[in-house]
């Protein structure tokens, strides 16, 4: 339960004969998770093109939408879906995505997930070519410099891989027209995307596998960076190297917090990439045990829970449920405004009295970005009895702004871009604090014996040690090189 959430997530699904409606609602709704601000659908049934949009969770779409989306006849065949948090762009109906336009080969349905670091040079294009956008999303003048392309391109294709090659940042888009199902990847590999398959002939692109676990679809293969992926008249995918790659530059923060459990990056399926973390956690941070029946282990809801299973299997130390999560509370920590991110931490966890009084409990989290939860938890912790509070963490402290689609905009909002380990635990009141090391972050992946290892470049750790894959714009928006 971090302090930050990374942008969107972005579903695909070309498969005739299928309920894409329901299939598309299913498959944005298992990645919920990475945005609960909008969500959107968007169907093609070969003629035109069907979007729906509302503000919060996908749970909110109406039998009536999903009516409207399955089309008449003929029916849709093909569909992408959205979740938004908004990091850059306010949380306004003109943001939500997919985005639905026009172009002169006809409509195109867009739904990106990333950042860009250059909006403003491409929003300067578009104005010199009379173009302005409805809203203020960077996702929307990506369309909108697809549509401009397509002018003096000979396909959709080729005006995506032209467009694609002025945006620096990160993005994975799933684009649709109205009759093909268009995956693109950005040339560093920040953002994840993944190819699956249905019932052995049709394709689904997502953010993550879960999406495929969800509908009982197969993981066929990661989208590599810079890749394009064409599905179209019911055949096998085509995949082509548009762009040049860069870099292969996940985002860590995938690994320790922002992707599903039961989602496969790099090979790796999460929850246990977790728990190894909650176990090198021990090796580079125990604490000093006297009475093993004073000591407990608590995980917080919910991606603590696997490394606190970690830490306590290789401490010796009990694991309990320390905190109970309230499922029907949204997700604060994905709330642009950091007040709302401190009323919320009270009815988001309940601490359970009964569990931690009398105890020496070590809290295990993935991250202490701006610090709000990490004291109120441990304050929570001390109310309900606990006699000391240890703090360890999943990941390096969080000292540099994330300029790829995480929210954290300003280094101000940083805390331990401020302030050292020691200064951080007297801030959160904790008796000790500890951070996993970038290599003990790596080392713990790594641990996974069914998987080849993975070089430690091919990871973005911008966040921890300011390594940023591309060039990136200083305050006054003029680009470092």
């Amino acid at each position: 339960m971090a302090d930050i959430h990374e942008e969107c997530g972005v579903f695909g699904i070309y498969a005739p004969g299928e309920n894409v409606a329901n299939l598309t609602y299913f498959g944005i709704l298992a990645q919920q998770h990475r945005g609960q601000e909008s969500s959107g659908i968007a169907t093609s049934n070969g003629v035109g093109i069907n979007v729906e949009k509302q503000a919060g969770r996908v749970d909110r779409f109406t039998e009536d939408q999903i009516s409207r989306l399955r089309g008449g006849d003929p029916q849709s065949f093909m569909a992408i879906g959205h979740n938004r948090y908004s990091n850059t762009g306010s949380n306004i109906y003109e943001n939500y995505q997919p985005f639905v336009i026009e172009t002169v080969f006809g409509p195109l349905a867009l739904a990106h997930n990333g950042n860009l670091v250059n909006p403003d040079q491409i929003a300067k294009r578009l104005k010199d070519a009379g173009i302005e956008p409805k809203g203020s999303s960077d996702s929307e003048l990506i369309a909108l410099l697809i549509a401009l392309e397509c002018k003096s391109q000979p396909n959709f294709e080729k005006a995506i891989a032209i467009a694609a090659k002025c945006l620096i940042g990160s993005f994975s888009l799933v684009i649709m027209t109205r009759d093909q199902l268009i995956g693109l990847r950005d040339p560093w590999g920040i953002r994840p995307l993944s190819l699956g398959r249905l019932n052995g002939s049709h394709y689904l692109l997502a953010s993550e596998t879960c999406a495929f676990e969800a509908l009982g679809a197969k993981f066929v293969q990661d989208v590599k960076p810079g890749e394009m992926v064409v599905v179209s008249n019911n055949a096998e995918p085509i995949c082509c190297q548009e762009l040049t790659q860069v870099c292969n530059k996940l985002c860590i923060f995938c690994f320790i917090y922002f992707a599903s459990p039961g989602s496969i990056l790099y090979d790796r399926l999460l929850q246990t990439a977790r728990r190894h973390m909650g176990e090198s956690l021990w090796v580079e941070h125990p604490v000093i045990i006297d009475d093993p029946h004073k000591w407990i282990v608590c995980g917080v809801p919910n991606t603590g829970g696997p490394a606190a299973k970690g830490f306590a299997d290789a401490s010796g130390l009990e694991e309990r449920t320390g905190f109970i999560k309230n499922p029907y509370v949204g997700r604060t920590f994905i709330q642009p405004d950091q007040r709302l991110r401190e009323l919320g931490v009270r009815s988001k966890l309940q601490v359970l009295p009964r569990e931690v009084m009398r105890k020496k409990v070590v809290v295990v989290e993935d991250s202490v970005v701006r610090a709000t939860t990490s004291l109120q938890i441990v304050q929570a912790l001390r109310e309900a009895g606990a006699e000391e509070v240890h703090f360890r963490v999943t990941s390096p402290p969080y000292k540099y702004r994330c300029y790829m689609g995480v929210d954290t905009q300003y280094s101000k909002d940083l805390i331990a871009a401020e302030k050292s380990v020691e200064e951080i635990r007297r801030h959160i009141d904790a008796d000790s604090l500890g951070y996993l090391s970038l290599g003990g972050v790596i080392g713990a992946i790594n641990k996974e014996k069914y998987a080849q290892p993975i070089p430690p470049d091919c990871f973005c750790s911008a966040c921890f040690d300011n390594n940023y894959p591309f060039p990136i714009p200083d305050e006054q928006g003029r680009f470092v090189l």
